[in-house]
């Protein structure tokens, strides 16, 4: 199978926020389209949860990438013009170091002796690989759902390292209703017989955990429109029935059970958990005494567009305003697009037109180009 990764390797020992240091790590990352000579067209981007660096294709993946219709020659960032950079998050288990790697101390997988896992650690390593690229200041850094969290932490802590940043989706600390959902997602993992405190291994896997887990994402991420829209009460023909009581009766419920099935495996449990505790605990409030406008008002940016739905009721459309204003407080020109997908959280996945005008006229705008 084809793979465009390169692996970055990490300043050792790279040091956690809330202590800890990892030896000899590395970041996977993929990358489209021509560094000029300036080194002044970057272009990076921070990802949610569970996707890979494999954001769109190119010439050593064809396969098509999370986010193919949005990247490449021509498109919404169009790489012709940029030089784009998305790199695996810290912590996960698509080519970078997180707890499904081996400890070079002991041999052994880190499970969960891997460092307490803060979204200001994914935002400093995706620094580091960008300084390693020879890259002192980015054009544009993008970042959606926690990835648009892992930025604001990016942000926060490196002053000046970017001209622009485009928000999609995300929060400047997480709030009770989205806590409460991943709480329930943990949850589901670590009651599962089989994670064992993390010592699970193929042959006992928590499976079962990571099916709950997966759907109670997958409800959250579109809206309750959508699956009015989709699957009303429909009920699946009595051949695709199970025997047994309480089986999947409804065609939502086939939907869920599918879309799990293709995740379970795909993802490391251990991973899941650091990731989604990390996504908790962020607060950018912190870095300005509890005070979230405060803390925004402190990055200093030319440009900044944020995006969300109206019906994504995981980062709802008051946070992002939030961001907004903040950020326009702190001298950016920023412009603020409130959608009407009926997609939910996910829209930034599939409603592709709408959030890549929004993203293209963005970038237009640092070059001064027209949006074709």
């Amino acid at each position: 199978m084809p793979d465009a990764r390169r692996y970055f390797d990490l300043p050792s020992p790279f040091a956690f926020k809330r202590g800890g240091a990892l030896v000899g790590a590395t970041l996977a990352y993929e990358t489209w389209g021509t560094l000029d000579d300036a080194r002044g067209n970057a272009v990076f981007i921070l990802t949610g949860l569970s996707p890979s660096a494999h954001a769109a294709s190119n010439a050593e993946d064809p396969s098509p990438g999370w986010w193919e219709d949005m990247i490449g020659p021509g498109k919404y960032i169009d790489t012709n013009r940029w030089f784009v950079i998305c790199a695996n998050t810290l912590g996960s288990c698509k080519g970078s170091t997180g707890p499904a790697s081996t400890n070079p101390a002991t041999g052994e997988l880190y499970r969960l002796d891997f460092p307490d896992l803060t979204l200001e650690d994914v935002a400093n390593a995706s620094f580091a690989l960008v300084r390693g690229l020879g890259i002192e200041r980015l054009a544009c850094l993008i970042g959606n759902s926690m990835g648009g969290m892992s930025a604001l932490a990016y942000l926060v802590q490196h002053a000046g390292s970017t001209r622009s940043h485009i928000s999609i989706s995300t929060a400047p600390q997480a709030q009770p209703f989205a806590i409460a959902i991943r709480s329930l997602q943990r949850e589901a993992i670590r009651l599962d017989p089989n994670w064992k405190l993390g010592h699970y291994d193929d042959a006992h896997y928590p499976e079962a955990g990571m099916s709950i887990a997966r759907k109670l994402g997958v409800i959250t991420y579109r809206s309750a429109m959508e699956w009015v829209g989709r699957f009303a009460r429909i009920r699946l023909d009595s051949g695709e029935r199970e025997e047994e009581p309480f089986a999947v009766e409804f065609q939502i419920e086939s939907y869920l059970a599918g879309h799990a099935r293709r995740f379970v495996r795909s993802f490391d449990p251990n991973s899941y958990l650091y990731l989604s505790r990390a996504s908790d605990w962020f607060d950018i409030g912190e870095y300005a005494g509890g005070n979230v406008a405060r803390a925004l008002a402190a990055i200093h940016l030319e440009r900044a567009c944020v995006i969300g739905v109206s019906t994504d009721i995981l980062f709802p459309l008051t946070q992002q305003q939030q961001i907004a204003d903040g950020l326009r407080t702190g001298g950016a020109e920023v412009d603020f697009v409130a959608l009407d997908s009926p997609q939910g959280h996910d829209s930034f996945l599939v409603d592709i037109s709408r959030f890549g005008e929004a993203v293209a006229r963005l970038l237009a705008s640092l070059q001064g180009m027209p949006i074709k």
